[in-house]
Parts: structure tokens; C-alpha cells; sequence
């Protein structure tokens, strides 16, 4: 089966990508069944495998990851795995009290009524080749993997991918609706070469400005990341450095552009239009009005980064490649790096205790981690 090729997703988003999984017949020969339609395997070692994101549920911590790996724990030591009905890679989670729900690869979004114990899919979207054999018409978004899921409450939710896929939901994701975050690039701007260019050129077929080549943005970026501010704001940042905000719960969104060009994989939103975007090569920026303006925080490392949890005071705990922590406590605070470096990859992070104690979760699974 051919496999759509995602372009530049973030590392984390891409692993385990698979198209089939193996099973044992009876007879004792394998059959390939999609893993969408297979629940995911208790294993013993699941929380030493990949997970992705982390997020606390209630009185629960609930974990997610590869093969549709679901993990929870009353006190983020011990963790036992729920019964979830397909192995499709969960790449990010959101609750709301204990209601839960997980996103992932195939355009997957997976529902929990009760922290995690129990699991409904309400959405799946296998890529499929198109029936007429014309991959360059293919729409990208079908198939295309859901990296980023923010509920605000239990009815209203946003899901996010590549190529600009964009989900909205205003009943608990019964129902998804498509939701336009980055629309179309349109040129032919007065002095632009590219003036006369043919109005009529599908998505598909873009026409770039010398502005945009400049600038080198995609018309469809993938959207990695989206958070809530303080004022009620929405905010996406993606690939190229390309982000995008609402003001009126997602129904309109104004495209910006951060002074790095590399891509954000992760971004806090704080009180007031207070964010912080984060990602390629220790990159980090921070704007106090929704974008408008943007001060680069330091970081002293290249190491690309990959995950955040807010802080009180408008503090920050980010992770990242080889095993990286950075810390601050409060706003207008250098942020503090650590490294624990036994747990490569981190994706994600969460504060555990008031001791200082961090859970992690990245490739070696999920640890606990106290910055010294």
C-alpha cells in the first residue's frame, strides 16, 4: 500500500508510520489488517515505548502515544495501559476535567467519557489512493495526520495537521467540521512578476509573489501546535515559521509570520495575548500582544524543541531533543537548562509535585525528572 509523503513533519510526528500491522491467524500465517481497525496490544512495556504527549485528567495523569498506546496513572509512577479500539499512533491529547480526547495519524480523533478508562473513535480518515490515479489533484489533507487537539470546554474543540488540515467540533466531537486556518496564498500584487498569473490555478498549483518566495512561505503548512490565551484568543504556530491567531473562537484566522523561519512544533498561551512559541534549533520567541511583536528569548542551545508545560507567573518548562530541559520560574527570568540525558527525545513534560519534580515522556517512554 503506498504511503503519502508527509513533507518536513516534526521527527516525533513521523515515527511509527506505518501503512498495515502483522497479526498471527489461527493457522498460524500473518494477515495485514489496517491499524486503525485494530485495538492496541497490552504490552508490558508500554510505558518504556514512545509517547508523545502527557496531559492530566482530574485526579488522573493519562499519557499517549505509538501504536495507540494509552497510558494512565494516579501518581506518575505506576502507569497501566487502557483498552483502546485502534493502534494508530496518538501524537496529542486534551482534557477537560475527565473528559479526554486524542489525536493522531490517519486523521484520527479518539474520545474518553471517564480519564482515559474507556475509548470511542469519533473520527478516522485512512489516506486512500485517489480513484481517477491523479495523485498531483489528490487533495493532501486526506489521510494527513492530526499533530495538535486544544477543547476549550466539553463542546467546543480544534484539531490540527499537516498540509493545513484543520478540524473544528461544537458538540464533544460528535461532529467535526473543516475549519480554514491558513487560506489559500494568493499573488499578483502590483510589481509582482507573477501579476498576471491565472486566478484559476487550483491549491494545488500555487503561484508565489517575490515577497513569499522571499519569505518562503507554504500556501498549506502543517500546523503543529495550538494553545489558548488569557484574552480568549486562539493561536497556531506551524512550519516556516508560519503561525496564525483568532479572536472569535476560530472563525476567522489572520496569518503572521515569526521573525524565524524555521518551524515552531509547540507554543503556551499565558494571561492576556500572552505567548510563547517554540522549536527548530532551540529557537524560542515570545510576544506579549498576540503576535504583533516578537522578542527572542535565548535559549543557549540548538537543540530543536519539542514540548512545554505554563508555569505560575508566566513561567516556562520546555523539552526537546537529547534529553534537554529548560526552565524559568517567572516571567523576564533567563531560562535555566538542564539535561537528562537518559531520556533522549522528550516530547512532552508536565510539573508532578511541589518538590520540583517533572514527569517527561519522549522515545524511552515516560520518567519522572528533577532538575538539579
Amino acid at each position: 500500500m503506498r504511503i503519502p509523503n508527509f513533507r518536513r513533519l516534526p521527527l516525533i510526528a513521523l515515527t511509527a508510520l506505518t501503512s498495515t500491522v502483522p497479526l498471527a491467524s489461527a493457522q498460524d500465517a500473518t494477515v495485514w489488517i489496517d491499524p486503525i481497525d485494530a485495538p492496541a496490544e497490552i504490552m508490558p512495556l508500554a510505558s518504556q515505548s514512545l509517547v508523545l504527549d502527557i496531559v492530566r485528567a482530574g485526579e488522573r495523569y493519562v499519557a499517549v502515544g505509538a501504536r495507540g498506546d494509552v497510558l494512565l496513572s494516579s501518581d506518575g509512577h505506576t502507569w497501566q495501559q487502557a483498552q483502546v479500539p485502534t493502534r494508530t499512533t496518538f501524537t496529542a491529547v486534551s482534557a477537560v476535567d475527565s473528559q479526554l480526547w486524542a489525536v493522531g495519524h490517519d486523521g484520527v480523533i479518539a474520545h474518553s467519557a471517564d480519564a482515559g478508562e474507556h475509548w470511542q473513535l469519533q473520527r478516522k480518515d485512512p489516506w486512500q489512493a485517489p480513484a481517477d490515479g491523479n495523485d498531483a489533484a489528490h487533495d493532501p489533507r486526506q489521510g494527513a495526520p492530526l499533530l495538535g487537539v486544544l477543547f476549550t470546554d466539553i463542546k467546543h474543540g480544534y484539531a490540527i495537521g499537516a498540509y493545513s488540515l484543520a478540524l473544528r467540533t461544537n458538540d464533544g466531537g460528535a461532529s467535526w467540521q473543516p475549519m480554514t486556518v491558513a487560506a489559500p496564498v494568493k499573488s499578483g500584487a502590483a510589481g509582482d512578476d507573477d501579476a498576471n498569473a491565472d486566478d484559476d490555478k487550483s491549491a494545488h498549483s500555487q503561484t508565489f509573489s517575490k515577497s513569499e518566495l522571499k519569505t518562503a512561505q507554504e500556501p498549506t503548512p502543517h500546523l503543529n501546535a495550538i494553545a489558548r490565551t488569557g484574552s480568549g484568543a486562539l493561536f497556531i504556530v506551524g512550519e516556516r515559521g508560519s503561525a496564525f491567531r483568532s479572536r472569535d473562537q476560530g472563525a476567522t484566522w489572520q496569518r503572521l509570520q515569526l521573525p524565524y523561519d524555521g518551524s515552531m512544533f509547540g507554543v503556551v498561551g499565558y494571561e492576556g495575548d500572552h505567548v510563547l512559541a517554540f522549536g527548530l534549533r532551540g529557537h524560542v520567541y515570545e510576544s506579549n500582544d498576540l503576535g504583533d511583536h516578537w522578542t527572542q528569548v535565548q535559549t543557549g542551545t540548538e537543540l530543536s524543541l519539542m514540548g512545554a508545560a505554563a508555569l505560575p507567573d508566566d513561567g516556562v518548562i520546555i523539552v526537546g531533543a537529547n534529553g534537554i530541559v529548560l526552565m524559568r520560574s517567572k516571567t523576564g527570568e533567563a531560562l535555566k537548562s538542564y539535561v537528562d540525558q537518559p531520556a533522549g527525545i522528550i516530547a512532552a513534560v508536565l510539573p508532578l509535585d511541589s518538590s520540583g519534580n517533572l514527569l517527561i515522556a519522549g522515545e524511552n517512554g515516560i520518567s519522572t525528572y528533577q532538575p538539579q
